[in-house]
């Protein structure tokens, strides 16, 4: 079978634009996916050049493929399963920083290359103390901008029009002023000139971006079925969703630049991007985090199977309809599109998103998604929202009877064992918070007490609330005397 390369898949050539350091599945998904979609339009007319974050990478087999690769993209579309395949030209080849240093530092005195598109994990946006300028490259990706950002400097003689427009994609909050201030960190440690400083600031643009697409990656299990359909091979063929949302806070005229919305694509620039932060954390990472615990102990095992079933689909639509948007504070239409459009990616019959996995540091998760959709329904309903109050003692129920063993806990679902994955203090007090219960009302709710009122959970004394640690108490005495099923059944119906 022949592979897939500019002979297979003949392409016009274009300009370098951007320079991206990330190769991985969620880029090539998301922000390249986008690129061609402009390119094919004739409203950019430029490629990505990019660049292997870690010594390990791909580099070897998108150059293979002289960029190009396949994507599917799938999903539910009018309710009924959809799916959109193309190739995806946007990519012009990728550097391996680890062997090619002087050619990554070369696109520098590019004048064509404007844009820096970035995603080398949360982890990614960190000073490093031990990261040195004559490194080559330097170790961190920061460190790797702070040196490809003086070189272009230099070059370019300090020239106010070559300064850079900077897109991180990782997932932290205020991702762009957090990657500015390790670049000028680095700029300080290394003793860079006062006037380097001051164009990194003046400049170039540092974007705080939002993300959200779920990418689903090379289609392991399929690859074989794809590929005979197709009638070549693919050694970087990337899946995802069909939903996709880049929300960018920067200057308007920045987007005459970066013409997504002209495109057709689903991308907002803004000049405050918290309202579309809350909306993300609190309804669709929020609901995931205040279903599954209830689900996963009710006996299910994927959101997809969650979303199925009679019970528990009624339960998540009840919280986020009922519960998670009347508690927040903004639009209710933007709010309500936003929340219908996560019931249909819940519902991806191509996304197989286990349950065990969104468990994962849960009680770290329950403090930013879902406690402020409780706290703030609190104060503006004057009562305790049911179902995501019943979501806390469902999470608390999850670390019931565990035993601590290295960085899990050993727990048990009428299914059989599993194992919780969390921070060991974290486990360690739940371990004992179970340790004296003996199945009594009394005990349920001192359990409950003592889990709210621990303020390095939770950043506050839950106890304060008026009413929580009574019905918490409560919840938690009918999940561990009749079980999550009759629990959850008495609550939807």
């Amino acid at each position: 079978m022949r592979k897939l390369n500019s002979q297979l898949h003949p392409v016009t050539v274009l300009p370098e634009r951007v320079i991206q350091f990330g190769e991985g599945n969620f880029l090539r998904a998301f922000a390249d996916w986008m690129i061609h979609q402009m390119n094919k339009q004739e409203l950019f007319n430029g490629r990505a050049v990019l660049v292997q974050p870690i010594a390990e990478g791909l580099s070897k087999q998108i150059n293979e493929q002289d960029g190009l690769y396949t994507l599917f993209l799938r999903g539910l579309k009018d309710g009924q399963p959809y799916e959109e395949k193309e190739i995806i030209s946007a990519v012009s080849r990728c550097i391996n920083p680890y062997g090619q240093w002087e050619e990554c530092i070369a696109c520098a005195e590019n004048p064509d290359i404007e844009f820096v598109i970035s995603n080398t994990t949360e982890a990614g946006i960190a000073y490093d103390p031990a990261d040195r300028q004559e490194n080559q490259p330097p170790v961190s990706f920061p460190g790797k901008l702070t040196a490809y950002l003086y070189h272009r400097f230099g070059h370019f003689n300090g020239d106010s029009a070559k300064g850079m427009v900077i897109l991180p994609c990782e997932l932290i909050d205020r991702n762009g002023d957090n990657l500015k201030k390790v670049v000028l960190q680095f700029a300080d440690a290394w003793q860079l000139p006062a006037a380097f400083k001051l164009w990194v600031e003046q400049h170039n643009y540092f974007l705080n971006t939002l993300v959200d697409r779920v990418v689903t990656g090379y289609p392991r299990d399929e690859i074989k079925e794809l590929e005979h359909r197709l009638g070549y091979q693919d050694a970087i063929f990337d899946t995802g969703e069909l939903f996709h949302l880049w929300v960018i806070e920067g200057p308007a005229h920045l987007a005459e630049r970066l013409p997504f919305a002209k495109a057709g694509l689903n991308v907002i620039w803004t000049n405050d991007m918290s309202p579309y932060r809350t909306r993300k954390v609190r309804i669709l990472n929020g609901a995931h985090t205040s279903s599954v615990p209830a689900a996963f102990l009710y006996g299910l095992d994927t959101v997809g199977e969650m979303m199925e079933h009679e019970v528990m689909g009624k339960y998540v639509q009840q919280i986020i309809f009922d519960e998670i948007v009347p508690s927040i504070q903004l639009d209710k239409a933007m709010l309500t599109d936003f929340a219908e459009s996560v019931m249909d990616r819940f519902r991806n019959p191509f996304i197989k998103h286990y349950l065990l996995s969104i468990l994962l540091n849960s009680s770290s998760k329950f403090k930013a998604r879902v406690l402020p959709s409780i706290l703030d329904y609190h104060a503006s309903h004057g009562k305790l929202p049911e179902k995501l109050t019943f979501s806390l003692a469902a999470l608390i129920a999850v670390y019931k009877d565990g035993k601590v063993d290295g960085a899990g806990m050993q727990a048990c679902r009428a299914q059989g064992e599993f194992v919780m994955k969390d921070d060991v203090p974290v486990l360690e007090f739940f371990a004992e918070v179970w340790g004296g219960f003996d199945g009594s009302p009394e005990a349920a709710c001192q359990v409950a007490e003592k889990v709210l009122a621990n303020t390095g959970l939770w950043g506050q004394d839950l106890t304060q609330v008026e009413g929580l640690t009574a019905k918490t108490g409560g919840f938690l005495y009918t999940i561990t005397a009749h079980g999550m099923k009759a629990a959850v059944e008495q609550l939807v119906y």
